[in-house]
């Protein structure tokens, strides 16, 4: 490339812009960078350093003064490219971008020069430092510049010489099933740091693996090597209740993961859980993501029922149920299925597949929701435990 550019850079084509490089250069020190940018939009030129070097060795011109922009930043790349480079040792990535932060004083001097030889459409001295850092560490890494969804960030601040790396969160979606009773879906944040993260709980949020959450930012953190997981549940369930069948769908984000690449087998299993059809998808829906769950509940009454009582039951099929949140809101469910079983003279089982979000217990009890399982049978109702059996999701 460099062969190609210096063929296009004759004594022909500059001779238009010598005249104002001179002036120019007459003023201020300027390294072949600086020197270089000033004119090659103009003549279609990429390499700004062969371009400054060809002006000024057409002008006579030598200095061993810094550059008066960029105060050589742009001559002496090769420190920040070794930092760069150790800050990414330990990440897996194909894509990058690469921002800067400049003293004021940079851009204003940049600005000086440029507005008075009245240049205009040029790069700024920050876009040039950030090409060429890109270009550099491109040729370094052999991977490839991404505005858009770059794999790693990296912000280089001149201002106190340090550079920070932020790589892009991986998100993921599977399903999860659960086999005890007792474990609740979300950890209890680490207690030093409130969930922000901080050195006693590795950074992580959390400082136990004790929940659902917490065994998924497990096996997530052991794959990809990340900092923190931020889950979105689709549904939940009663620390007591069992999830079943094709479990629940989840979608996680890992934040800062170091790997991207990862075997994720078809079924992680634990004592505890299993988690399955984990993968890495591109985004998580915005949209509301409906979904239907098939329930069974453990039900007991205060007095004994009779052989008519639990009958009525099969109307919840037909109706629809009303759940008063707050004063003037209400939302609404449906129920497409109900089977019931006596199985003592005080208790019986129900299985129901209904919207999700139906909040099981209030339905059980009646507290504000019409019409409600203890209404509907005549007898007060109390909801022991219910199991997730299966999960079925409608919009994705």
């Amino acid at each position: 490339m460099y062969s190609q550019q210096k063929a296009k850079i004759t004594n022909k084509n500059l001779d238009q812009y010598l005249l104002q490089a001179k002036k120019i250069l007459n003023e201020y020190v300027l390294c072949d960078y600086c020197a270089g940018r000033l004119f090659a939009k103009k003549m279609g030129l990429s390499s700004h350093q062969l371009l400054g070097k060809k002006i000024k060795n057409l002008l006579h011109y030598k200095s061993t003064k810094n550059c008066y922009i960029c105060k050589d930043i742009l001559s002496n790349l090769k420190t920040i490219i070794n930092r760069i480079l150790e800050k990414s040792s330990d990440y897996e990535f194909s894509t990058f971008v690469i921002g800067a932060i400049l003293r004021p004083s940079v851009t204003d001097r940049d600005d000086v020069i440029r507005s008075k030889f009245k240049l205009q459409g040029i790069d700024s001295v920050k876009t040039a430092i950030t090409q060429q850092l890109a270009k550099k560490f491109a040729k370094k890494t052999k991977t490839k510049v991404d505005f858009l969804c770059p794999d790693l960030t990296f912000t280089f601040n001149f201002k106190n010489d340090s550079c920070e790396l932020q790589a892009r969160t991986l998100i993921l979606s599977g399903r999860y099933i659960k086999k005890i009773r007792g474990m609740p879906q979300k950890q209890i944040p680490c207690t030093n740091c409130k969930g922000r993260g901080c050195l006693e709980c590795n950074y992580h949020g959390i400082s136990k693996f004790t929940s659902i959450e917490g065994k998924i930012s497990k096996l997530l953190f052991e794959k990809f090597n990340g900092t923190q997981t931020k889950i979105t549940w689709i549904g939940g369930e009663d620390k007591n209740s069992l999830v079943l069948g094709n479990g629940r769908p989840f979608f996680a984000k890992l934040l800062n993961p170091k790997k991207r690449k990862a075997s994720l087998e078809k079924k992680f299993a634990e004592d505890e859980i299993e988690i399955h059809n984990l993968k890495i998808i591109s985004k998580i829906p915005k949209e509301p993501i409906h979904f239907k769950s098939t329930i069974e509940l453990s039900i007991f009454t205060e007095k004994k029922l009779n052989s008519k009582d639990l009958t009525s039951l099969k109307s919840l099929i037909k109706t629809p149920i009303v759940i008063y949140e707050k004063p003037n809101k209400r939302n609404q469910k449906s129920i497409y299925s109900v089977k019931f079983k006596k199985s003592s003279p005080k208790s019986f089982l129900l299985w129901i597949t209904a919207d999700g979000g139906l909040p099981i217990k209030r339905f059980v009890e009646g507290n504000d929701i019409q019409p409600n399982v203890a209404e509907l049978i005549g007898h007060k109702c109390e909801c022991k435990e219910f199991d997730f059996h299966k999960i079925d999701l409608i919009n994705f």
